[in-house]
């Protein structure tokens, strides 16, 4: 099976059949990198609006945009043959299948945290994912350990749609409606969770006002834990993991309201507000938002028992006609659990999709969407770029180093740890450090 980026460039040249969302995706990503108009680039998020403070990728050295497949090949071999233990490479789920292949590990955002700090010789952890997972793996790394990314541009729009000052007026808003006083049961008004999709800034923000980071595999313990210690929850920045999570637990969508940063009280009544169980910020997932209930009921029409599974960030129309909904770690063990031959729509990413499909090959597998449109972030990643941070170090130069501030990184590892001691039934004495 061929990967997701052949694939493009096959379509793009008229040699199969196919339709991608933008024929842009067949051009290295270094093209979009000096756009004087910054930009996502191609993909899934190129419609989003981008904030002009997002860090921006400078022109790679053209040794690396001009070199074959081959030559990268060889190259990415030969230094992490040189640099040894010295180094790790991380990959996430939705990279591609050219960069997947020299990772030392492949997971999720906080699986690759985690599985960096297995290797405690490693000077350098080289993350080929986005921006808020190389910030998250410098909190959990130790001082010594410098965590690069390979393309600065690499970012992720919805993180980048809650930012530190427009969630700091919506709590001060919050405060002057609710007050701060603890209700009879010792409950506060509202409680911050924080998806890990977001910046270092608002995790340390969620931790400096009683809050918790949350992963969309234990989002419910996490909105448990909130609950048991606030009132109501303000949910940011992934509207649909929040609402899909909580509704799942029994709190009415219609005591749901969300929340706009453009508009005072977030465009809502104060009653509203008041009557709020789950506060959801206006923010999405551009990826999982191309999933709709047409293309699932397409499936099961031309695939009579085809079993659906969609990731929790599609909108909740979605996740309600799907057979099942869970984080890129449940799709993948419920296809390794499936004994007999069977046909999966999944509705995530279509690198991850694809992958499996090569996977695990006694199944039909393939993704809801028709149209190739993979995640514009993830995308900005390339060989190319990986060559040159690791090359880099061969030399003792560290490139594009992400460094999260003290201020900033310790009370985000707090509310890392409340995460993890947060367990279903009860807390558990786990925290990072373990």
């Amino acid at each position: 099976m061929s990967s997701v980026d052949t694939t493009i460039q096959l379509i793009s040249a008229n040699e199969i059949d196919g339709e991608v969302c933008s024929t842009d995706l067949a051009e290295g990503p270094w093209v979009f990198d000096l756009l004087a108009e910054p930009g996502y680039g191609p993909g899934s998020s190129m419609h989003d609006e981008i904030p002009a403070e997002t860090p921006r990728q400078g022109e790679i050295p053209a040794e690396y945009r001009e070199a074959s497949d081959e030559e990268l090949e060889a190259r990415i071999f030969a230094a992490k043959e040189t640099l040894g233990d010295r180094v790790v490479v991380l990959g996430h789920f939705y990279q591609r299948d050219e960069v997947v292949r020299y990772a030392d590990f492949v997971g999720d955002s906080f699986q690759l945290a985690n599985a960096a700090r297995s290797k405690p010789q490693a000077e350098a952890i080289v993350f080929c994912g986005v921006h808020f997972m190389a910030e998250t793996a410098d909190i959990l790394a130790r001082p010594d350990q410098a965590v690069i990314l390979p393309n600065l541009a690499a970012g992720c729009s919805m993180a980048d749609m809650a930012d530190i000052d427009s969630v700091a007026e919506c709590w001060e808003q919050l405060e002057a409606l609710y007050g701060t006083e603890p209700d009879a049961d010792g409950r506060v008004p509202v409680i911050p969770v924080t998806y890990m999709n977001s910046s270092a800034a608002l995790k340390g923000f969620c931790a400096e006002h009683g809050g918790i980071v949350c992963t969309s595999s234990n989002a419910a313990t996490v909105l448990e834990w909130a609950f048991e210690r606030g009132q109501r929850v303000l949910f940011f920045p992934d509207q649909h993991l929040g609402r899909n999570t909580a509704k799942a637990m029994g709190v009415p969508v219609e005591l749901m309201p969300m929340w706009n940063p453009r508009k005072p009280l977030g465009g809502n009544e104060a009653q509203e507000l008041e009557d709020a169980r789950v506060i959801l910020w206006h923010g999405f997932c551009s990826v999982h938002k191309r999933f709709t209930v047409g293309q699932i009921e397409k499936a099961r029409a031309e695939f009579p028992g085809v079993q659906v599974l969609v990731h929790p960030e599609c909108p909740m129309p979605v996740v309600d006609a799907a057979d099942a909904a869970g984080s890129t770690d449940f799709i993948g063990k419920a296809i390794a659990a499936a004994t007999e031959p069977t046909t999966f729509a999944i509705g995530t990413e279509i690198n991850m999709v694809n992958r499996l499909a090569a996977q695990y090959p006694q199944h039909r597998i393939f993704c809801l969407d028709p149209v190739i449109c993979p995640c514009s972030t993830m995308y900005r990643i390339h060989p190319a770029y990986l060559a040159w941070v690791l090359e880099g170090l061969v030399r003792g130069e560290t490139i594009n180093r992400i460094r999260v501030a003290d201020d900033v990184a310790v009370p985000a590892r707090v509310a890392l740890e409340r995460m993890l001691a947060a367990r279903p039934g009860g807390p558990s004495e786990r925290v990072i450090g373990d």
